[in-house]
């Protein structure tokens, strides 16, 4: 009908294949029906408070489970515990403090291995160190350190003492320390003198020194020896790590905090250009990370060795490499440097080099391994693998069975997970004992989280495109945003009333499985239809000469906006035999004439942050002719230069 309206997302893409859980993966898995979905149905606070029991150990149980005053909730209230005593002292109390809790592996090649006990040490240790340069209670700590093991030690050794962490990933630039430390008010910075990427060095030292010039609050620096480089040391204000750590004192007992003690701010970027400081609490968040590491990655701790490849940086790194896999008193890996050096293998000789069973890691480097080829896994052995899982963004679904058949063997079940730095916690994903998994889908919301699609109007959809929402609070959500509670409001819960709805457009298909499409700034309105940019990437990347696809929509005079894509190949090559001509028939093949690309450019690279994410405001700066935005966090400024010549260079299709 002429006059049809659009108000949901496009549902272009169908998906038929289906994987169900293997039955070796059955025999041994946690959970092998749906009794935990019908637990939670039944009693959705009942089941959260049994989970919160059986999993994290109580100074004193709470007295109610929730109270919820819309958008504010709090759990298990008048509870008290101590993370730090939940990640360590319990498993060396129960006899396990031999047990390995990190395999280091530094980027040229040097190792640690830390057990449980020896973890323990130095967070004590740590925890006294804080304590002599004046932390205490409620102060907050900012830490910029690259992805040593101190990392975890320093934020351990906060929520020991109670003083709130704000971690600053360590490839962001001096302004971007300024601003966080600024907001929080930081007491004390941890950083190191510098830290290994792709080879060379990077200074950390130098960048902090600049960002704490400008911030009054910071009284004292701890610095890690790490890169050797040299540095300056203001006395009074900086101290070496293992100075400190020589004279310290190595008792330090975990103080109960109360359940909504806040744990740590974790900065996301905002619309605005100011940082907003998502808060997460204590009780609540641990009982939600422990849950969702135990059951998504079916983790069994006495012979799993787990691997999130996430920089402890970004909530990944706190949920799934610090507080979720080490409550659960697991064996992780961590690791220091980049996938590709000094061989774009190192990932997989890593695997087989510390026998990882579950590895947990983004559709970008997913789409990155593809372009080098499945040579470079073959070169090892990835047998130890039996279980993988996805995060960060939606995943293609050829990515997805590319992952599935060249990592995995064809034998690992793959947990593609949807949650958010705002929801603590994995939301939706499948688990790998009972659910069904189709390519390219995060399947169901896990038990105990209501999810629903819902259309412009906020009615629910069924089936079809819209907008993704979370009805009942969950433990583990933000708390709100540090210092400006009515940008909190205002950015989660005002555009549906009484949902939670963070900018992630969502479908559901006729078997009632979640798709999700991605941001919606990132939805294009192309002729009216509300196209999503996730299923146009998804349809190029299943062209088999396509290793990764960017689009965006681009302003058009005619259509509203157009689709333009950026492809790189598999072969690597500028093109390698695949024309954009064939690309654009392939895509309209494959979801409809529609949503064929005006334009599609091969390129070498796309322009990417330094975690991997791709840079889509920039790619439409690009398309439109415009004048950069800000490239200070892109991993290399020069691939935007390179686009802006494509684009100059190639004609337009009609």
């Amino acid at each position: 009908m002429a006059d049809e309206q659009h108000d949901t997302i496009d549902d272009l893409l169908a998906e038929a294949r289906t994987f169900p859980p293997p039955e070796h993966v059955t025999r041994d898995a946690l959970v092998t029906d749906t009794a935990l979905y019908d637990e939670a149905a039944a009693d959705h606070e009942g089941f959260w408070a049994r989970r919160a029991s059986e999993l994290v150990s109580w100074a004193r149980e709470w007295d109610t489970v929730c109270e919820w005053e819309l958008p504010f909730s709090k759990w298990f209230v008048g509870g008290t515990l101590n993370v730090s005593y939940n990640c360590l002292d319990r498993h060396v109390e129960a006899g396990r403090g031999d047990k390995v809790a990190i395999h280091w592996e530094g980027e040229p090649g040097d190792t640690r291995t830390l057990t449980y006990a020896e973890m323990l040490d130095e967070v004590q240790r740590f925890a006294n160190v804080l304590k002599g340069l004046g932390v205490e209670r409620g102060d907050r700590v900012n830490i910029y350190l690259p992805m040593v093991p101190e990392a975890a030690v320093a934020m351990l050794a906060c929520a020991r003492i109670g003083a709130a962490h704000s971690v600053v990933f360590g490839g962001f630039s001096s302004q971007a320390l300024a601003d966080r430390i600024d907001d929080a008010e930081a007491k004390v910075l941890i950083t190191a003198d510098g830290g290994y990427r792709r080879g060379e060095v990077f200074p950390l030292k130098p960048a902090a020194d600049e960002a704490i010039a400008h911030t009054p609050s910071i009284e004292h620096v701890v610095v890690v020896k790490r890169g050797g480089n040299e540095v300056a040391m203001v006395d009074g204000r900086d101290h070496w790590y293992h100075d400190l750590m020589e004279t310290a004192d190595p008792t330090c007992p975990a103080e109960p905090m109360d359940s909504e003690q806040l744990l740590f701010l974790l900065y996301t970027s905002g619309t605005t250009g100011k940082p907003k400081g998502i808060m997460h609490t204590s009780g609540g968040y641990l009982t939600q990370v422990t849950y969702t590491a135990k059951y998504v990655f079916d983790l069994h701790p006495d012979t799993d060795v787990f691997w999130c490849t996430a920089d402890v940086g970004w909530v990944t790194g706190h949920s799934y490499i610090v507080y979720g896999p080490m409550s659960n008193g697991a064996t992780q890996v961590m690791y220091e440097g980049v996938p590709n050096f000094p061989g774009n293998d190192r990932f997989w000789e890593i695997v087989e080099k510390y026998g990882v069973t579950v590895l947990y890691t983004a559709p970008t480097a997913i789409r990155t391994f593809m372009k080098w080829g499945p040579e470079e896994p073959a070169k090892h052995d990835l047998s130890s693998l039996r279980l993988l899982g996805s995060v960060g963004e939606p995943i293609n679904p050829e990515a997805w069975m590319w992952y599935h058949q060249y990592i995995g063997g064809g034998r690992c079940p793959i947990v593609d997970t949807w949650w958010q730095t705002e929801t603590g916690g994995i939301m939706i994903s499948p688990l790998p004992g009972v659910t069904t998994t189709k390519p390219g889908s995060a399947t169901f919301p896990l038990p105990g989280v209501v999810a629903e699609v819902v259309d412009d109007a906020g009615e629910r959809v069924d089936h079809g495109g819209g907008y993704l929402t979370l009805t009942r609070p969950w433990p583990g959500m933000l708390r709100g945003i540090w210092g400006d509670p009515d940008r909190y409001r205002e950015t989660y819960w005002s555009r549906f009333p009484d949902r939670y709805f963070a900018g992630d457009g969502a479908k559901l298909d006729a078997d009632g499985y979640l798709w999700l499409l991605g941001r919606v700034d990132d939805v294009m309105n192309i002729s009216g239809h509300r196209i999503s940019t996730t299923e146009v990437e998804s349809a190029l990347v299943s062209h088999p000469g396509v290793a990764e696809a960017a689009v965006v929509g681009a302003t058009d005079p005619t259509t509203g906006q157009a689709i333009i894509a950026y492809v790189i190949t598999r072969g690597g090559a500028d093109g390698d035999g695949v024309t954009a001509e064939q690309l654009r028939a392939h895509v309209a093949a494959e979801i409809g004439a529609i949503a064929k690309p005006k334009a599609i450019f091969i390129t070498p690279d796309l322009p990417k942050t330094r975690s991997g994410k791709i840079m889509r405001r920039l790619l439409r700066d690009v398309a439109e002719g415009r004048t950069m935005g800000d490239t200070t966090t892109l991993a290399d400024a020069s691939v935007v230069e390179e686009l802006q010549r494509r684009a100059a260079e190639s004609p337009q299709e009609d």
